[in-house]
C-alpha cells in the first residue's frame, strides 16, 4: 500500500471513528433530562412493537393523534388533554417510530399506520372514538376511518398536509436519501444534524410558531429527546418520512366519507386557506375554522382558542 492510500485509510477510519463519537454523545444529550418518562405511560403490544399512551378522563373517547415531524410524541397534545378529561376519556398515542414507543428497523408507511390505530380503537378503546390529528397524520387517519367507519365518530384535523404533496410518492431521489439515513454512523451522524437542539428550535421559530416569544424551552428539550430516544434506531421513522414513503392518495377516501369533521388552521400557517378549500372541494360537508396569531401547532400556541373550538365541535 502505497503513502497515499494508507493516509486514505487512516482518515476514513479516523473519521469514522469522531462520527461513532459524536452519535453516542447526541444521543446521550438529548435523552439526559428524561422527560418523557412518567407514571402515566402505558404500552399496548402491538404485532410491530410496543406503543405508548396515555388515558385520562371519563366520557366519550377522542383519541389525539401527533404529527410525523422530527421529535413528535403525544407531548405535543400536553397542554389540551387535562382541559378535556371531564367529559372525554382521553387517549394519546406515540406512533410506532416515535416518542417512547417501539423504533424498528424497518420501512414506515402511512398505510401502517392506519393498521395502528383501527388496531389500537378497536383493541384498546373498543368504542367508537372521535379523533384529533395533526398534519401529515391527517391522510392515515382519513384512510383508516374510510375503511373502518365503525370505529369512528367525529374527526378533527389541525393543519392537514396539502392534498398534493400528500399524493407525492417515492423517487429514486428520496428512495436514495432514505438508504443514507439508514446506513450505520455516517447515517445516523446525518439524522442528528437534522435532529439536533437548534435545528429543533429554528423549525419552532419558522415554521411551528407564528410568536417566538410563546416557545418554551421545555417544548424544545422534550422534542429533543423523543428524536432520540431508542439510540440509533429513531432515525428510520424519519428516513422513510423524507423517502415520502407515508405519503398516501386519499382523494376517494376523502370524498366517500360521510362524518362530521373539523379544520382548524393556524391562520399564519402556509396556504392553509388554500389547503383546506381543496379538502372540501371533494368533501363540502368539512367545517373549518382558523386560529389568529398561530402557526403549525396552534394547539400549543394558543391551547385555550383550540380547545374552545374542539368543545363546540364535540
Amino acid at each position: 500500500m502505497n503513502k497515499k492510500a494508507a493516509t486514505a485509510v487512516i482518515l476514513t477510519a479516523s473519521s469514522i471513528s469522531a462520527m461513532h463519537v459524536m452519535n453516542r454523545i447526541h444521543t446521550s444529550l438529548g435523552t439526559v433530562k428524561n422527560l418523557l418518562s412518567n407514571s402515566e405511560n402505558r404500552y399496548y403490544e402491538w404485532r410491530f412493537g410496543k406503543i405508548r399512551y396515555q388515558k385520562k378522563g371519563s366520557g366519550t373517547p377522542l383519541l389525539f393523534v401527533h404529527d410525523l415531524t422530527v421529535g413528535s410524541s403525544n407531548y405535543e397534545f400536553h397542554r389540551l388533554i387535562n382541559n378535556l378529561t371531564d367529559k372525554h376519556e382521553i387517549y394519546s398515542i406515540d406512533l410506532l417510530g416515535y416518542g417512547l414507543s417501539d423504533k424498528p428497523s424497518m420501512t414506515y408507511t402511512g398505510n401502517i399506520y392506519e393498521q395502528l390505530i383501527s388496531d389500537f380503537i378497536k383493541n384498546v378503546i373498543g368504542r367508537k372514538t372521535s379523533v384529533a390529528v395533526t398534519g401529515e397524520s391527517v391522510p392515515f387517519i382519513i384512510m383508516s376511518c374510510h375503511n373502518n367507519p365503525e370505529l369512528y365518530n367525529k374527526l378533527i384535523c389541525i393543519n392537514p398536509q396539502n392534498l398534493y404533496l400528500q399524493n407525492q410518492i417515492p423517487s429514486k431521489q428520496t428512495m436514495l436519501l432514505k438508504f443514507f439515513f439508514e446506513i450505520p454512523i455516517t447515517g445516523t451522524f446525518t439524522y442528528h444534524i437534522f435532529a439536533n437542539r437548534y435545528m429543533i428550535r429554528k423549525s419552532f421559530e419558522k415554521e411551528y410558531f407564528c410568536q417566538p416569544g410563546e416557545i418554551k424551552e421545555k417544548y424544545i428539550y422534550n422534542y429533543l429527546e423523543a428524536a432520540h430516544i431508542g439510540k440509533y434506531n429513531a432515525k428510520f421513522a424519519f428516513a422513510s418520512y423524507i423517502g415520502k414513503y407515508m405519503n398516501m392518495n386519499i382523494l376517494h377516501e376523502l370524498k366517500e366519507i360521510d362524518n362530521s369533521i373539523l379544520m382548524i388552521g393556524g391562520e399564519k400557517e402556509k396556504e392553509i386557506q388554500t389547503t383546506i378549500e381543496n379538502y372540501k372541494y371533494y368533501n363540502p360537508a368539512i367545517e373549518e375554522v382558523y386560529i389568529p396569531q398561530t402557526k403549525h401547532f396552534p394547539h400549543l400556541e394558543s391551547p385555550d382558542e383550540v380547545l374552545r373550538e374542539i368543545e363546540m365541535f364535540l
